[in-house]
């Protein structure tokens, strides 16, 4: 076998084996296997337009689903200028350094043993590779052995951010051992042979939604979509104009809630297809006509398309300090994302304590964390500054002066006379927009959060995390393609007018693998919600007593 760390060959001539490749990531590469091949991506991460994070939660994995998911035919092509070799036979996961992986260094000495015990060495490299441990493993083993002092490098992960973090109560611990093995009762085994038949069984399902056109958009729709978002954005000026302003507030409102999806779509490149014309759209529809930025969003939403609804890792569950959906963030969880401690301190204990009662006015407010969220990410500058969305900030941040000029300058200051009435217009336009908020939890909150490791397919993770909400179709305006998030986390780029019609066969491969698909009516998922939150509620009231009675009996929580 060719030695890609001594020379320099063809990349497809050169093969790495598992072990070189742990070498390569422990000395700070970016590795990422897409199709048998090695893509060695460092140089990309600052041009990414979907930013870093993404990639590196898929850092020494066969990130081909993922990546396919999406990425457009043009994207894949141009990955292929970062590749450097190409693997041989089925891939095993590595743990990526971003969610506490730990690497050996590749030495001479190891290359040299590796080449007199080829065979061996590929059955041994897992008890010492951050390889996911059985489901059977020991808990306790599995928290001394990512914590180990042994050869193994780590990289900066979310284990070193937790080091000044206060011990986890044990009992949390014993919660999340049961959810687990919940779900592995529940769902097909992680077993490579099954898994992979779910795959091949899920890229034929994606060549028959392909030639059945359900990838390309319907413009007679869009169609229907922009004389809907015309009529509203007139009504709310007539209203406007006539000093009506609780009905021009409701309309605009209204337009902010529909404008929305079609920022989701083009921000899936799932309109024309086209990275620069769609990202255009998106910027246009969220920052100039709503204040919002489609480039935090990008950031933000591909980490939860990869890792949904991971506690530490996904940022769209990371409401800390209003919303818990996992016992886990009871214990001062490390957000990869955010890179800080979620802290779980007397503010939160209130708030996580009464959730599920203030579940819908907390959402009333939620468009204007949306407004933070994108200063910071445009203050921050923390897109990519160079390569082909090199200009999206200044767009955006165009868009911002634009937009608060016509709504905050034209609307709320000079169109209202009274400060009463440019409240009552603020909020009453704001609060509106709250089911689209509520569309986007209800798909989540209730399911799993669940670590079940790196062995896990694309496929069935993204149906183990997420519910679909059934809808008569004369409905699914309102709900805006949202309520098939089952469908569109496993096909993202499908035109949000066709999710409907690939329903039907998402559901048969679901019945063909055995993974449970999850449907709900909209009544009965806000009942899921709710009951989840008020889980956890329980759980962190019941915390809070343990809690008192340790601390008035003297007994340290981690005796027990």
């Amino acid at each position: 076998m060719p030695s890609p760390i001594q020379g320099r060959t063809s990349p497809r001539d050169t093969t790495y084996s598992r072990r070189q490749i742990e070498g390569l990531i422990a000395d700070g590469r970016k590795i990422v296997i897409v199709e048998g091949s090695v893509l060695k991506v460092d140089a990309w991460l600052p041009y990414h337009p979907g930013g870093d994070k993404a990639i590196k939660h898929m850092v020494g994995r066969d990130a081909t689903d993922e990546v396919n998911a999406l990425h457009s035919a043009d994207a894949r092509k141009f990955m292929k200028k970062f590749e450097i070799g190409r693997i041989e036979g089925r891939w095993s996961n590595f743990v990526p350094p971003i969610q506490g992986g730990k690497f050996r260094p590749y030495t001479e000495e190891v290359q040299q043993e590796e080449f007199e015990s080829a065979e061996s060495s590929s059955s041994s490299t897992a008890p010492s590779s951050p390889v996911f441990d059985t489901l059977d493993q020991d808990w306790n083993q599995l928290r001394k052995r990512r914590h180990s002092d042994d050869t193994s490098v780590s990289s900066l992960s979310s284990d070193s951010l937790q080091q000044s973090s206060p011990p986890k109560p044990s009992f949390l611990d014993v919660r999340t051992q049961q959810e687990i093995r919940l779900d592995s009762a529940r769902y097909p085994p992680l077993d490579p042979l099954y898994q992979d038949s779910i795959v091949a069984k899920y890229r034929d399902l994606n060549e028959r939604l392909k030639a059945e056109g359900l990838f390309e958009c319907n413009y007679y729709a869009y169609a229907v979509e922009c004389t809907r978002y015309v009529l509203l954005f007139t009504l709310f000026l007539i209203f406007l104009h006539y000093s009506c302003f609780l009905p021009s507030a409701v309309c605009l409102g209204l337009f902010w809630h529909q404008v929305a999806f079609t920022v989701h779509d083009a921000g899936h490149m799932g309109i024309t297809h086209k990275f620069q014309i769609d990202t255009g759209i998106g910027m246009f529809c969220a920052s100039y006509l709503g204040g919002l930025s489609v480039g935090w969003w990008k950031r933000n939403h591909n980490v939860h398309h990869i890792v949904t609804n991971s506690a530490e890792h996904d940022p769209d569950i990371q409401h800390m300090p209003f919303f818990a959906i996992s016992h886990r963030f009871l214990s001062s969880l490390s957000s990869t994302y955010y890179d800080k401690v979620m802290s779980y301190d007397a503010f939160a204990k209130f708030m996580i304590r009464f959730q599920n009662y203030l579940y819908y006015p907390i959402l009333c407010f939620g468009r204007f964390n949306l407004y933070a969220q994108s200063w910071i990410f445009l203050i921050q500058g923390q897109g990519p500054r160079k390569g082909p969305a090199w200009w999206h900030r200044w767009a955006e941040i165009g868009g911002q002066i634009f937009f608060w000029t016509w709504f905050g300058y034209g609307v709320l200051y000079q169109s209202i006379p009274t400060a009463k009435d440019r409240i009552i217009f603020l909020l009453v336009s704001h609060i509106i927009t709250m089911p689209l908020h509520l569309q986007i939890t209800l798909s989540h909150f209730a399911m799993s959060t669940a670590d079940l490791g790196v062995h896990e397919s694309f496929p069935q993770k993204m149906l183990r995390t997420t519910m679909d909400v059934a809808c008569p179709a004369w409905l699914d305006f309102v709900h805006g393609g949202l309520q098939f998030q089952a469908i569109h986390h496993l096909y993202p780029r499908i035109p949000r007018h066709n999710l409907r019609n690939a329903q039907k066969l998402v559901m048969e491969f679901c019945q063909e693998v055995k993974i449970p698909y999850a449907l709900y009516g909209f009544v009965d998922g806000n009942k899921e919600v709710i009951g989840r939150l008020g889980d956890i509620a329980r759980q962190a009231t019941i915390l809070e007593e343990c809690r008192k009675v340790v601390a008035e009996r003297g007994v340290f929580a981690d005796e027990h």
